[in-house]
């Protein structure tokens, strides 16, 4: 029987991917995705570059958190949604919005997506992420040498999950604060979910 997992599952699970990523703990995606889990990307800019397909749990704790770790810190990435909705094909799509810094410039890096989960089995029968698919539709970089600005717009958002009416009044209190606080503006309203492929 294929069961979608209950909101409180999917939900652990994609906090997981959150603790792995976020705090680069690669050590901990084996705890949220199959072993045999896919990692696809579809890219919207020129800004950021991942590999297209990637297979497995130790490739994408490679791709998402070793080698994403080596380039970005201070990394915050919202779900733009109250409470995860898987429907009865096991899969959940939500955008998301991600707020960090570039390491070897300093600048505050910020994009947005859709996310396009599938659940399944992992080890042992339990829940597991078996398919992950990121669309990337914006990814812009801020000068920002003393990550004031970051520290502000990650101090006005809730983490980690998000819902769009946060996100609006956030983002509009962030712009707000200051002349040079513009950027945010194209991340007020999420990405739409017709744009993921």
């Amino acid at each position: 029987m294929n069961t979608a997992p209950s909101s409180s599952s999917a939900r652990s699970l994609l906090e997981g991917y959150l603790r792995a990523k976020d705090l680069n703990h690669p050590e901990l995606i084996s705890e949220c995705f199959s072993p045999d889990a896919e990692l696809t990307f579809s890219i919207a800019t020129d800004d950021i570059d991942f590999p297209r397909l990637v297979v497995g749990a130790p490739a994408i704790a490679r791709t998402l958190v070793a080698d994403f770790g080596e380039r970005f810190d201070r990394c915050r990435t919202y779900y733009i949604c109250a409470e995860p909705e898987v429907d009865e094909n096991r899969a959940c799509v939500m955008p998301w919005l991600v707020v960090m810094r570039q390491k070897d410039s300093g600048s505050l890096r910020i994009g947005k997506g859709v996310y396009q989960w599938r659940f399944g089995t992992g080890v042992e029968g339990a829940d597991a992420i078996v398919r992950l698919h990121i669309h990337i539709e914006r990814m812009d970089a801020v000068p920002d040498p003393d990550a004031a600005m970051l520290s502000a717009l990650q101090g006005a958002l809730p983490y980690p999950w998000l819902p769009p009416v946060a996100l609006r009044d956030g983002v509009a209190n962030f712009i707000a604060t200051g002349s040079d606080a513009g950027f945010a503006l194209p991340f007020q309203q999420p990405a739409m979910l017709g744009e993921a492929s």
